[in-house]
């Protein structure tokens, strides 16, 4: 029998309301990430990103300084607290509203983000094991957190990954820190598989086929798909032209459960929801 998802989550005393599934637009402040259209460094285009984004429905803004493309470089801690609280306080500064993600897995940019600029939302690639001080951070701001499974890290996850079943193994590996966090008396949690973060490309659709199957831990499901390699490698594109291949994917995300779609492109996911909720109650 599959545990109940929560309806809602509170995010800085801001009710998400995940009955309709919401969109996170992707804020990348590096100059590295695996797709170029989703690069933003001068400040200027950090703030146009976001008024696009908003402007075409995002419910939620995720800012990172640190790519995690495959074999990517490690990114110092300065340089990307540097580049991260400067892109979030230029957006909290036009949005004092706006509900904020930072993408990052060390507690020292997490505890800033949240304390000094009031981000609501913290999103974790290595779901706590990267920092040992992330999930008592967690716990002391009680803000939402999202654990996401990645085997190994940036520079080393796409070395032969292998998984003798990948949707037992990521939702093992997810109930041991769940378990952690609840102890620690966290409520909002978050669960993203990892798609593309060492997996195949068979196993990413693995995952995406059986996504119903996370829904048994009983939390709010987030799925990061957009224009990644699962796609433009199956259709031989690049990551640019990999929108439509993109949409379509969401969409089976959605009907499998997804409450939050992560993407570049607001404007598409926020369409594809609006259909699907349409044929859900057709």
């Amino acid at each position: 029998m599959l545990a109940d998802k929560p309806g809602f989550i509170n995010a800085g005393g801001k009710l998400i309301d995940l009955s309709v599934p919401k969109v996170m637009g992707i804020i990348n402040v590096t100059p590295d990430s695996f797709y170029h259209g989703s690069r933003v460094t001068g400040d200027r285009e950090i703030v146009e990103t976001a008024v696009t984004m908003i402007s075409e429905g995002a419910d939620i803004l995720d800012v990172g300084g640190y790519s995690s493309r495959p074999f990517a470089d490690d990114v110092p801690v300065k340089e990307e607290k540097q580049r991260v609280l400067n892109a979030v306080r230029m957006i909290r500064d036009r949005f004092p509203e706006a509900i904020l993600s930072v993408d990052t897995f060390r507690a020292e940019i997490a505890y800033e983000a949240v304390s000094d600029y009031g981000v609501q939302i913290v999103n974790d690639i290595s779901g706590g094991d990267a920092d040992s001080e992330m999930f008592g951070l967690i716990a002391e701001f009680n803000v939402p957190y999202v654990i996401m499974h990645m085997k190994g890290n940036p520079r080393t996850m796409q070395n032969n990954p292998e998984y003798d079943d990948v949707i037992a193994e990521v939702l093992r590996w997810a109930g041991v820190r769940i378990n952690r966090l609840r102890r620690a008396g966290v409520r909002d949690i978050i669960i993203d598989p990892g798609f593309g973060f060492g997996k195949t490309i068979k196993h990413n659709f693995d995952m995406l086929k059986r996504l119903g199957d996370f829904s048994i831990a009983g939390l709010p499901l987030m799925t990061g798909i957009s224009r990644k390699s699962m796609i433009w490698k199956t259709l031989s594109v690049s990551p640019g032209e990999a929108l439509n291949g993109t949409s379509v994917l969401h969409a089976v995300a959605l009907l499998g459960g997804a409450d939050i779609l992560r993407v570049h492109d607001v404007k598409e996911a926020v369409q594809t929801v609006r259909l699907i909720e349409m044929l859900k109650r057709a």
